[in-house]
């Protein structure tokens, strides 16, 4: 058991990557506190209106959108931690300004939708230097086990901050909430600047200024193992990941629910992803490409089921699977992107995925949020659950005709699947879970060891 545990949080070993992780656990839980809240206050402030609520969420990611391959570039250019320091900062003053204005009782909705923006542009510049700055936290070998283990991090603030927030709305107020949140939001720039620069994994490079755009997606297009998983998650950030806009309108309009309830379906969703989250803990390899596959297939399913519970508690229930495989999935693509990249491009190919994950949200908030006030919130759900499943097939397909891979069906003696490559002959896939198509761990992937070779 000890063994066990210390396989799962090998990382935590490093003191730069506890201190990382600490202030972001702290800073999540408060911006979970705070968006959960935002949201019940928009619905407050619009009348109850799903697309008022999809175009805050979109403008918090239309920075994201717009200046994330830039942010991408800065982090290859210049020190990842200065850069974070700042942009943690920023953040942490539009909160306190935006929380000034909620507990004076004068915030309107035009209030919320300027401070979704500058948040968002914060963000748009934290987030691709963050996920490129954890390999440089610990070494080569630890990569897998903390990028798994942020997002852990992420899924437990999910899991808390709305809950706690949930609390807080029916025991306090509004404002209270947002003065609690933007106090944890200070806690990343305490625990960056308490890092020791001596003991981060740097690469060094003689050509940092000549780090274009330009180059980061070009590199990705030559790139099939990279292009499929980042094509994938632009589909399914877009449509399928808009729980933000979807499940707090179908809690109050459609369950009729009141904060502290609401909370407890971003819980049910946050537990599941934090067994997706865990699940890759011990992750010591690249993950292969039908992994990633099977688990956007198995996420449209669940959410497509989602959208038609008849309740409350059934549509808790299925949030928890639809939650394992949304992290899973999300996990799973990140990896395979992140450790199959040559060091030298690593800021601009996350900034890239950054961008179609996180970018095209505010087309996808937008779209969910017109289409609910339309023709109802469950149909959004359902309909991005098909979308979503609907690419991972358009996925599967590309990977079969661009590897030679082919899937065969075989009823006798029992139903099973095989996968046959042309390299080798069929070999069996779990009859238990057929959609989840993987290779043997013969053949997993190595991860990229230095600037010069891509282990693919």
């Amino acid at each position: 058991m000890r063994a066990g545990w210390g396989t799962t949080f090998r990382s935590l070993q490093v003191p730069n990557y506890r201190l990382f992780t600490a202030g972001q656990l702290v800073k999540l839980v408060g911006v979970w506190m705070m968006f959960t809240a935002q949201d019940w206050l928009v619905l407050e402030l619009s009348d109850n209106s799903p697309g008022a609520l999809g175009m805050v969420t979109a403008l918090q990611f239309v920075p994201v959108m717009l200046l994330t391959l830039w942010s991408g570039r800065l982090a290859d250019r210049y020190d990842k931690r200065t850069l974070l320091i700042a942009a943690n900062a920023a953040f942490a003053v539009f909160a306190i300004v935006f929380a000034v204005l909620v507990a004076a009782g004068v915030v309107e909705l035009w209030h919320v939708f300027v401070a979704a923006l500058f948040l968002g542009i914060a963000n748009a510049v934290e987030t691709p230097v963050r996920q490129s700055f954890v390999s440089e936290l610990v070494e080569l070998r630890l990569l897998p086990n903390a990028l798994a283990l942020s997002a852990a991090t992420f899924n437990v603030a999910r899991i808390s901050g709305p809950a706690l927030a949930g609390v807080l709305l029916a025991l306090l107020n509004t404002p209270a909430v947002f003065l609690i949140s933007t106090a944890l939001a200070i806690a990343p720039v305490l625990t960056y600047i308490r890092m020791r620069p001596a003991e981060l994994h740097r690469t060094e490079r003689g050509d940092r200024g000549d780090a274009r755009v330009i180059d980061g997606l070009r590199y990705v297009g030559k790139r099939h193992d990279l292009l499929l998983p980042i094509s994938l998650m632009a589909v399914v950030g877009m449509i399928g990941f808009n729980f933000p806009v979807t499940l707090a309108a179908l809690a109050k309009i459609d369950f009729n629910a009141g904060p502290s309830t609401f909370g407890l379906l971003t819980t049910c969703l946050a537990i599941g992803s934090l067994g997706g989250a865990m699940a890759g803990t011990r992750r010591r390899a690249r993950p292969g490409v039908y992994l990633v596959i099977g688990a956007a297939l198995l996420f449209g399913i669940f959410e497509f089921a989602v959208g038609f519970a008849p309740n409350f508690a059934v549509a808790g229930l299925l949030l928890v699977p639809t939650g394992f495989f949304s992290i899973y999935l999300a996990q799973g693509a990140n990896h395979r992107v992140q450790m199959g990249v040559d060091p030298a491009y690593r800021g601009r190919v996350m900034a890239l995925y950054v961008l179609v994950f996180l970018g095209t949200t505010p087309i996808g908030a937008s779209l969910s949020g017109w289409w609910g006030e339309h023709f109802g919130v469950p149909s959004s759900i359902w309909a991005a659950g098909l979308i979503s499943f609907a690419a991972a097939v358009g996925a599967l397909i590309w990977q079969l005709r661009a590897s030679g891979d082919r899937i065969r069906v075989e009823m006798r003696p029992r139903p099973r699947v095989r996968l046959v490559s042309p390299e080798r002959p069929a070999e069996q896939l779990p009859a238990q879970a057929p959609l989840v198509m993987q290779r043997t761990r013969a053949h997993a992937e190595p991860l990229v060891r230095s600037s010069s070779g891509v282990g693919v």
